[in-house]
């Protein structure tokens, strides 16, 4: 498949995903989430990187999904295109690579959501605003709510939907929307190193991390410890285990078992 609205490159393990779309400002929509999906499934397929890093080109992070495919137009287009933003978040959960927001700019409203949608980011100090600016426009943040909601909580989230307003990325770091602030000149350079710290380990364990995690996450707690109970037992006789706890004991780096 050819991409027209993102590129995609890989170095090190380590895929590189770009939106590209700087005239819209990075903005998201049906044909554009399609080729995401495109590049997510091929990555889980080959197994050729670790960790997926998603940016931006140009001054904007992602100003979210584009107007142009909402107003006036018929609602099951409207539907078809959300229901493509739902499934391409599911298939980000559903495939082993951890994916890394690297946010140099302003994510909003379906910017904010991709943020939120990815398991880590990484944000410039100065550069990076977030926002769920919906209501400006007279059109609630719905889709965004979701994983934004799960990653910051109640109060904070209900205050992005009902002003609009762009929090920092210190703010974002406090509420936990992100997992780390760098300075602008170096976002690229912390994010890359982040990267490469997870892509030392075993695919097949960071995928399974990331399975067990949304899994449990809304479980009762004595259904979560049940799973993970059985979880834990069955990689006990993976060789991905065997090979990491015996380089461990014999003072080497483990070989994985996948390479």
């Amino acid at each position: 498949m050819a991409y027209k609205y993102i590129t995609y490159e890989e170095r090190e393990r380590i895929g590189i995903l770009t939106l590209n779309r700087p005239e819209k400002r990075n903005a998201l929509g049906k044909a554009a989430e399609l080729e995401m999906m495109d590049c997510f499934r091929k990555a889980s397929e080959k197994r050729s990187v670790r960790v997926i890093i998603i940016r931006g080109n140009g001054p904007v992070f992602c100003s979210g999904h584009d107007k142009a495919e909402i107003l006036n137009r018929p609602i099951n287009d409207v539907r078809e295109m959300f229901q493509t933003c739902v499934d391409m978040y599911a298939l980000m959960h559903d495939i082993p690579q951890p994916i890394i927001a690297q946010v140099h700019g302003i994510a909003m409203a379906g910017g904010c959501h991709l943020v939120a949608g990815c398991d880590l980011a990484v944000a410039a100090e100065k550069g990076a605003l977030f926002a769920m600016t919906g209501v400006k426009i007279g059109y609630n943040c719905s889709t965004p709510t979701v994983a934004v909601s799960r990653a910051i909580g109640q109060k904070k989230t209900l205050e992005m939907l009902f002003t609009g307003n762009f929090i920092s990325a210190r703010e974002a770091l406090q509420y936990g929307l992100v997992n780390r602030v760098v300075p602008d000149e170096k976002l690229e350079e912390e994010t890359w190193n982040l990267a490469k710290e997870i892509a030392r380990y075993s695919l097949k364990v960071l995928g399974i991390g990331k399975q067990h995690f949304y899994q449990q996450i809304d479980m009762p707690e004595r259904q979560a410890y049940h799973y993970a109970k059985e979880l834990m037992s069955s990689q006990a006789l993976w060789p991905d285990a065997v090979e990491g706890m015996t380089a461990m004991n014999e003072k080497r780096e483990p070989i994985w078992p996948e390479e």
